[in-house]
C-alpha cells in the first residue's frame, strides 16, 4: 500500500476501489480505532453508488480495511443510542452536539437479504472536529446483528 501526504490530498492504493485520492479535510480519525482493528486510525467515508444508502469507511492507514456503513435510521427510525459520559467527553459532545452516526454492516456472501447491522457498538463522529469513536450504547435492545431487512419490515419501510 502507498500513502502519500501532501499539503491537501491523501493518496491511498486500496483493495476494494483502486487508487483513492482523500482531501485532508475529509479524514476522520478514530484514535482507538475499531473493534479488532484498534492500529487503523485515519479513515474517509465513501459514497461509491449514489443511489444507495450503503457507504464504505476506508481506512487510509491500511487500504485493505474497509468497512461498508450505513446510517442506522434509514433502516431503524426509533434508533436512540445512549452513549456513556465518558464517551461523550471524550467526542467533545453533548446531547444538542451535531453527530454523524454510522452502523457497520455485515454481508453473508450468499445470501445479501441476510445482512445485518451492528446497533450495539456505532462509530459515532464529530463533524467540527472530525473526531470519532465506535462506541458501544448503554442501551440494552441492540445487539450486533440486526437485520436490516427485518428492521424496515417492522418499520414499514420496506
Amino acid at each position: 500500500m502507498t500513502t502519500a501526504i501532501g499539503t491537501s490530498n491523501i493518496h491511498v492504493n486500496t483493495t476494494r476501489f483502486g487508487e483513492v485520492d482523500v482531501q485532508q479535510d475529509l479524514v476522520i480519525t478514530l484514535p482507538e480505532g475499531i473493534i479488532g482493528f484498534e492500529d487503523c486510525t485515519r479513515y474517509v467515508v465513501l459514497q461509491i453508488d449514489y443511489n444507495s444508502q450503503f457507504k464504505w469507511l476506508q481506512c487510509l492507514d491500511d487500504g485493505s480495511v474497509a468497512f461498508p456503513i450505513i446510517d442506522p435510521w434509514q433502516f431503524r427510525p426509533d434508533y436512540a443510542p445512549e452513549i456513556s459520559d465518558m464517551d461523550a467527553l471524550f467526542l467533545k459532545m453533548d446531547e444538542r452536539s451535531e453527530r454523524l452516526v454510522f452502523v457497520i454492516v455485515t454481508v453473508p456472501r450468499n445470501n445479501p437479504h441476510a445482512m445485518t447491522a451492528n446497533l450495539l457498538g456505532p462509530i459515532i463522529i464529530n463533524p467540527l472536529t472530525s473526531q470519532g469513536k465506535q462506541v458501544i450504547v448503554t442501551n440494552e435492545q441492540y445487539g450486533t446483528r440486526h437485520g436490516i431487512m427485518d428492521e424496515m419490515a417492522r418499520a414499514g419501510l420496506s
